[in-house]
């Protein structure tokens, strides 16, 4: 026993050693240089970001002056600024002083050349300014650039160099771990065995905080309906009638008004803004709850909400119907035109791109609505995703459907939603 303990107590202190350097090493090399290329990135990405309003100022087509883009330069000035200031606090091995010190005063003579062109385009010459860009402006740019490209090379033949260090350590612990794995297996079996319990209960607790959280999440969303649903009644009501009250009391005061007299025309023209404000009122109630669906069907309103889209956002919908026709359940076509708005809406803001397709498909037990753009895509890998895409997982999942996040053949982003169709008792629970 003793000499099982003192090989145990010696062995578990060579793999601390080994450990506390390995911790060591990552610490201060590996972490510091990510970070330092994290800040040489973001200082890249500032330098692109100077090319591209330099490319727009000299673009001849642009109807604004030069001076128009000294906001955007300063506040990249201040970015650079502070990157550097992150990269001097870091003091990277990879990087000698004399490359810090270059890449600041490189910098230091591209803001006062700037300063310079701005200068002139101030004083009205314009021609001249541009041309100082060409020749000065664009140059130091793209040393600067170089520069920084250099560093993020060096930055990353010294992490392969650390993690080459790392592996070696880690091969000199895999060898002492198999000698103490045969000392010590008896406790590591009655260890497993507990932590299999401890394990066990631990992922039961989480099943049940997950399934708490999807039971809030699913009753915010269904308070989030019920507010809209109020919120658009009260403006459709309220407001509906105050303006069409108003538009009515608008044209019987024209109509006592002389026929040539200003105050008519200064009706009419107050009656015609009346009316716009309850075109845009109703518009505004039909986003926030869409009582089309209680009305006209499911199929209907999606046909009119897609036929509003490219005015609304750009964005020219190609629609694509299959199947026979079926009433959809009031709850599954609220929770299933959300999605398909949530869907359109990522479309418009983050896909870059002005054309989608949007297909449905309906048989007597199922429902499956497709999604599709050739756009940049959507990073499902990210570990922080957009509310809207978890709120079109709640969605789905409330109404017992499914939904997928794939990128098509030609790129881009393909939604598609299937949700069982339950067959209805009242003819009335269907829209």
């Amino acid at each position: 026993m003793v000499i099982t303990l003192a090989a145990v107590s010696a062995d578990s202190y060579y793999l601390t050693r080994q450990i506390s350097r390995l911790r060591a090493l990552q610490t201060d090399l590996a972490d510091r240089s990510r970070r330092d290329s994290l800040q040489l990135l973001r200082i890249q990405n500032d330098l692109n970001t100077l090319g591209l309003a330099m490319r727009d100022m000299l673009d001849s087509s642009e109807p604004y002056p030069l001076t128009a883009w000294s906001s955007q330069f300063q506040r990249v000035r201040l970015d650079l600024e502070d990157a550097l200031r992150r990269l001097d606090q870091l003091a990277v091995g990879a990087q000698t002083p004399e490359q810090r010190q270059y890449l600041g005063d490189s910098l230091a003579q591209f803001w006062d050349a700037a300063d310079r062109i701005f200068a002139l385009a101030g004083s009205g010459h314009e021609t001249e300014a541009r041309a100082q860009i060409r020749i000065s402006l664009q140059a130091r740019q793209a040393a600067l650039g170089t520069a920084v490209a250099r560093l993020l090379v060096e930055n990353n033949e010294s992490e392969q160099n650390t993690a080459s260090r790392v592996q070696g350590i880690y091969d000199q612990v895999e060898r002492q771990v198999y000698t103490f794995l045969a000392v010590t297996l008896a406790a590591i079996v009655m260890t497993s065995l507990y932590l299999i319990q401890s394990n066990r209960r631990l992922f039961a607790k989480l099943a049940s905080l997950s399934e708490e959280r999807r039971d809030v999440a699913q009753q915010l969303i269904t308070a989030r309906e019920t507010t809209l649903h109020h919120l658009a009644r009260e403006l459709h009501d309220e407001f509906g009638q105050m303006l069409t009250a108003m538009g009515s009391m608008l044209g019987r005061a024209s109509n006592h008004a002389p026929e040539h007299s200003p105050l008519k025309s200064d009706l009419r023209e107050v009656s015609e803004v009346a009316q716009g404000m309850l075109e845009r009122v109703r518009g505004l109630s039909q986003t926030l709850h869409p009582s089309l669906l209680e009305k006209i069907g499911f199929e209907g309103t999606l046909e009119w909400y897609l036929s509003t889209v490219e005015r609304q956002t750009g964005v020219a919908v190609s629609y694509e119907r299959a199947g026979p026709s079926t009433p959809v359940d009031l709850t599954i076509a609220i929770h299933v035109y959300r999605i398909l708005q949530e869907a359109l809406t990522n479309v418009a803001r983050h896909a870059g791109v002005t054309e989608a397709w949007v297909r449905l498909r309906v048989t007597g037990s199922l429902l499956e609505l497709e999604i599709e753009d050739h756009g940049k895509g959507t990073d499902l890998s990210a570990p922080r995703r957009g509310l809207g895409i978890v709120t079109m997982r709640e969605r789905a999942a409330l109404v017992g459907g499914t939904i997928e996040f794939t990128r098509p053949r030609e790129g881009g982003t393909l939604v598609r939603v299937r949700v069982p169709l339950p067959h209805a008792e009242r003819a009335d629970a269907r829209v």
